[in-house]
């Protein structure tokens, strides 16, 4: 392996290690889950505004892909789906903790494999069944054995469902345009959607006065390292390694945010057997399904 993979292979652990630790601070930052991404997407925003601004980056596109206002409309809807995913992110582990929330988080890829045939010209493929229905049965078993977690296993499940939708949405504009600018968008419609939670909705808005020091640090940290830098190390990281070779090391975000709150929280993330057992069969689910796949993809370019 070169050594620019290798950098780049340790700098995308290091990215994922870092997406982990989102859920830590998610359970240490003191306010509830639409404040908290709120502040979140706005100072990530203004990071991202800074970086544009002394790169040089064009907001409309450059001079081969000009924006449209059509597409800056469909930046700013995946925008309000990835502050959504945000929130019920956040919200899991309000009600419940870092182990629950991350286990259902993991079945992201399964809604992926599930939603893509409906939205992309890709077709459902038998064994993905199979595997959906292992994970399925998991999940129940989850269900009975930490019953006590059952809103944060419902939020957790819906944040996983929010984030596949995202990644579907998003996964052809990156390829055509800056994927800082699309974050801009997002981000900055993130913020619009969440300010009007505020306006329409019973939902308390936590003053900047009324956070602690240590809210600002957790806040500047989320915001600064965990949002707006791993989104753009990320896309610089896939440039050099393999789809194949991503895939298995986003698969340790789960593992990664598990063992860092159980070290952080002790018996407060503390969790039965059972569930890690059904936690460990999802996981290694969607890896085996990334290996076939990126197998499968292997086999057709050789032919």
């Amino acid at each position: 392996m070169p050594d620019d993979r290798v950098v780049n292979y340790l700098h995308l652990h290091l990215i994922v290690f870092i997406w982990g630790f989102t859920a830590v601070l998610g359970a240490l930052i003191s306010i509830d889950s639409i404040p908290l991404v709120w502040y979140r997407m706005l100072l990530a925003v203004i990071f991202i505004f800074i970086y544009i601004k002394i790169k040089g980056i064009s907001l409309l596109g450059d001079g081969v892909n000009t924006l449209s206002r059509k597409r800056i409309l469909s930046f700013c809807l995946a925008g309000c789906v990835i502050a959504l995913h945000w929130v019920t992110f956040f919200g899991a582990i309000k009600v419940s903790n870092v182990s629950i929330c991350l286990a259902m988080m993991s079945t992201g890829a399964f809604f992926t494999a599930l939603l893509e045939p409906l939205f992309t010209p890709k077709k459902f493929v038998g064994y993905e069944l199979i595997f959906g229905i292992i994970i399925i049965g998991a999940l129940y078993y989850i269900f009975t054995v930490e019953s006590n977690y059952v809103e944060g296993i419902l939020l957790g499940l819906t944040s996983a469902l929010l984030s596949a939708v995202f990644s579907i949405m998003n996964v052809s504009w990156a390829k055509v345009y800056n994927p800082t600018v699309i974050s801009f968008y997002e981000l900055a419609s993130g913020v619009v959607l969440l300010s009007l939670f505020f306006l329409i909705l019973p939902v308390d808005f936590v003053a900047p006065v009324a956070l602690s020091i240590y809210d600002w640090l957790w806040l500047g940290i989320l915001a600064s390292v965990c949002t707006a830098y791993a989104f753009i190390a990320s896309v610089k990281v896939m440039k050099v390694l393999s789809a194949y070779t991503v895939m298995l090391t986003i698969n340790l975000e789960p593992v990664y945010g598990i063992l860092l709150a159980y070290f952080i929280f002790k018996e407060q993330e503390q969790m039965t057997p059972e569930f890690y057992l059904g936690a460990v069969v999802i996981l290694l689910v969607i890896i085996a399904n990334g290996i076939i796949k990126t197998r499968l993809k292997k086999k057709q370019i050789s032919k």
